[in-house]
């Protein structure tokens, strides 16, 4: 770690000794973090062998309260981070991930609370010949989700400063290929900030917002994506799902949901051939229907251009029994205009993802 450390400082001094005059609002962070990985499930015991070590670098963006939004959520920081973990298992080898990420902050500015999510490289996943016993990663890219709680104190010395706290990292590759059990990662972490600015730009206070109000809008959304069943070597198909739904605006910030979903799964209808012929003690007759119809309510917190969009919902069209008749999608949207929207989502039933769904969509 004192290589990196070393490295980190290095490159601050480079950056802050080449910068322009006018401020920039920029600061970097590392930590150093160790921990265990949590055991979600027993078929990963294998696997647990070490405490896993990494490091986290980040690049954060400031705000000053210059628009709206970033005084209703305490003039939070946005950025990207790269972390590298080194897994302490030969099997599940290491992962190295890029994300983009937002800090919020409570308690006067103390305790930082840091959202991340992106994308991660697993460099020894699951092979049939070469590494079977990889039952976490089915494929070199994951899906990966971080939250960081620090303390945290700026400038103790200089432009130094100093956090520490507790990190979740997630990574899954979402059943786009199998096998995918996951593996989550509790740690410890230390490390240092680095301030490119001499001194902070002052913050804004506007009055506060006057009461929002806005009549019911209906959306529509098309999401798909691969997957693939638990069943390895059962090949990846294709899904395709579509949305409609009315929203509420409650606030500035906040919005409820509800609405309907039709899933056409390609996956499930291989699954059910593929039982009807396997595990006739399962009564699958091969004839049973593929899709599925769902119900849900959602709520939406708007951040900026972005949001974040969480739904329960339960299946009122279900043929085929496949993990249970509730679902959570849980993801990011991103607004171009006001009728606009990509979203990115995870759906699963509890904590066992069934995709990753990419999607478009109008809010009408």
């Amino acid at each position: 770690m004192k290589y990196w450390l070393f490295y980190f400082v290095y490159c601050a001094g480079l950056v802050s000794f080449s910068q322009d005059k006018p401020v920039s609002n920029t600061y970097l962070d590392i930590n150093n973090f160790g921990g265990a990985i949590a055991l979600h499930n027993n078929d990963i015991l294998h696997l647990i062998s070490g405490r896993p070590q990494g490091f986290i670098l980040s690049y954060n963006k400031k705000t000053f309260g210059n628009e709206a939004w970033e005084q209703r959520f305490n003039y939070p920081d946005y950025g990207a981070s790269l972390i590298y973990q080194d897994l302490k298992n030969e099997t599940l080898g290491n992962n190295i991930g890029l994300y983009a990420h937002y800090n919020f902050y409570f308690f006067n500015r103390n305790l930082m609370l840091r959202l991340g999510q992106g994308l991660a490289y697993n460099n020894n996943p699951y092979d049939k010949f070469e590494n079977p016993k990889n039952i976490a990663f089915g494929s070199h890219i994951l899906s990966s989700t971080y939250v960081m709680l620090n303390y945290k104190k700026e400038r103790i010395f200089d432009h130094f400063g100093f956090q520490a706290g507790l990190s979740l990292i997630h990574y899954s590759n979402a059943n786009v290929k199998a096998p995918n059990t996951s593996i989550n990662t509790t740690a410890l972490n230390v490390g240092i900030t680095y301030n490119l600015d001499n001194e902070d730009a002052e913050y804004t206070k506007n009055p506060k917002d006057k009461k929002f109000t806005e009549p019911i809008k209906y959306n529509l959304a098309f999401r798909g994506g691969i997957n693939q069943s638990d069943i390895i070597g059962s090949g990846q198909f294709p899904f395709y799902i579509i949305s409609a739904y009315a929203d509420k605006r409650l606030s500035h910030t906040s919005a409820i949901q509800f609405g309907a979903d039709v899933f056409f799964s390609k996956f499930l209808e291989e699954l059910i051939y593929y039982q009807s012929i396997s595990f006739p003690e399962e009564n699958v007759s091969g004839d049973e229907d593929y899709k599925r119809i769902g119900l849900f309510a959602g709520h939406e917190l708007f951040i900026n251009r972005m949001s974040i969009e969480t739904q329960l919902g339960y299946y009122i069209y279900y043929p085929f029994d496949f993990e249970g008749r509730t679902y959570i999608r849980i993801g990011l949207k991103r607004y171009f205009g006001k009728k606009l929207f990509g979203a990115i989502t995870l759906k699963s039933h509890g904590a066992k993802a069934e995709a990753v769904e990419f999607g478009i969509g109008v809010r009408l």
